[in-house]
């Protein structure tokens, strides 16, 4: 019993992992973010490696 509750612990974590990364990131805009989110939500890793490797797809102004 202890095993599977520690499983689906690790698994809750890696599930939520992503989504904190992205809602903490300084890179994209709230829209941007809340689309990130959301495709992270259903698809999951993929779509976390897609943010990282493309997120933001254009530069943001400092101003």
């Amino acid at each position: 019993m202890f095993t599977m509750a520690f499983t689906i612990l690790i698994l809750l974590v890696f599930w939520l992992i992503p989504l904190v990364i992205i809602a903490r990131s300084k890179k994209v805009s709230a829209n941007e973010k809340l689309a990130w989110l959301l495709a992270t939500i259903f698809v999951s890793w993929l779509s976390f490696i897609l943010f990282l490797l493309l997120a933001p797809l254009k530069p943001r102004d400092s101003h």
